[in-house]
């Protein structure tokens, strides 16, 4: 059975309740999540063996986020402590036109401080056949992009397929680089990348582009000067995400394998009750159809129907399984009662 390790923050998450803003509230719902360890759960719920690795605080909390964990039948045997907090992000959930907001309390976190050198990467990587990371860990702090490239060249070394999911957060690149003089780097051992095409080409250092991506016949030459940029790739996947209102989404997909351009029809989400994790959810789908499909159009329409459940269930996580995300695959989208 193939082994996923993941690398990144979890975070404790505060939300708002009943779609209230943040200067209504009185209370807040504790849950946690984070880009790499959603990716995690999803994986662990379809029965691929997932690890996540992280730094945590020696704390009740940082105990907490190990329970977390657990409870998802996520791996964390090889997790590490020291630093003084958990990071925290709080999120006022939306409705109709007005948008979901997130805030960030996550400065000198555990993860933000951790250093190269911390973690055992070759013990770490042994038995495991992918590696996932995305750009939100480089973006946190210096440091955890100087221990996301270690990573990485380990993996690439031990010839793991090396995923990332681009995962651009302009709220916190602040620790004085930009992102095409961070990303080039670690994205050149990459073989999976989830991404729109702009902001590939942003954090390559680039010139901007505007990509149409209903016109079939402009998207291989644009996908491929990634293959170029990125020596290792294989495979480039895009979430199409159509955005009617913060209650309705239209959510499709792209993948092009260096030859061929793949396209999943779009699907109309409505309502939607928790859209935060649902790009977490198409990685986790992706990585899952490419890891058990010889077929790039039905690994593509899995991470498709994954997004589209993810919008249906509170919190980060994709809590669906196997099943569930196969019969909406093979066209059970009704939400009728299973009795």
């Amino acid at each position: 059975m193939s082994k996923v390790v993941t690398f990144g923050e979890i975070m404790l998450r505060l939300s708002t309740e009943r779609h209230l803003r943040f200067s209504q509230a009185k209370a807040f719902g504790a849950s946690y999540g984070g880009g790499e360890f959603n990716v995690a759960v999803s994986l662990a719920n379809y029965g691929v063996t997932a690890e996540f690795i992280t730094r945590l605080p020696e704390n009740e909390i940082g105990g907490c986020a190990v329970k977390e964990m657990r409870k998802m039948n996520v791996e964390s045997k090889n997790i590490i402590y020291g630093g003084e907090r958990l990071g925290i992000y709080f999120l006022e959930t939306g409705a109709g036109t007005r948008g979901s907001n997130v805030v960030y309390d996550r400065a000198h976190s555990s993860m933000a401080t951790i250093e190269k050198g911390m973690i055992d990467w070759e013990k770490v990587l042994e038995g495991a056949s992918w590696f996932h990371w995305s750009g939100i860990t480089a973006a946190i702090s210096e440091s955890a992009a100087e221990a996301c490239l270690e990573a990485i060249k380990v993996a690439h070394k031990l010839g793991l397929t090396i995923s990332c999911d681009l995962n651009y957060r302009s709220k916190l690149w602040q620790y004085g680089k930009t992102p095409s003089e961070v990303m080039p780097e670690l994205l050149q051992y990459s073989t999976v990348i989830l991404g729109d095409i702009d902001t590939a080409y942003f954090m390559l250092g680039e010139a901007k582009v505007n990509p149409n991506y209903q016109d079939e016949k402009s998207l291989p030459v644009l996908y491929t000067k990634l293959f170029e940029l990125c020596p290792n790739l294989k495979t480039v996947a895009t979430t199409l995400r159509y955005s009617v209102s913060a209650s309705h989404q239209r959510i499709g997909g792209i993948l092009f394998d260096g030859k061929t351009i793949y396209t999943a029809a779009v699907k109309e989400v409505t309502p939607v009750i928790d859209r935060v994790g649902s790009g977490d959810a198409f990685m986790g789908g992706l990585i899952y159809g490419l890891l058990e499909y010889s077929n790039n159009q039905r690994a593509l329409d899995f991470a498709v129907a994954a997004c589209c459940l993810k919008h249906t269930i509170a919190g980060d996580y994709n809590l669906v399984t196997l099943k569930e995300v196969e019969n909406m695959l093979d066209g059970d989208s009704a939400g009728l009662v299973s009795r």
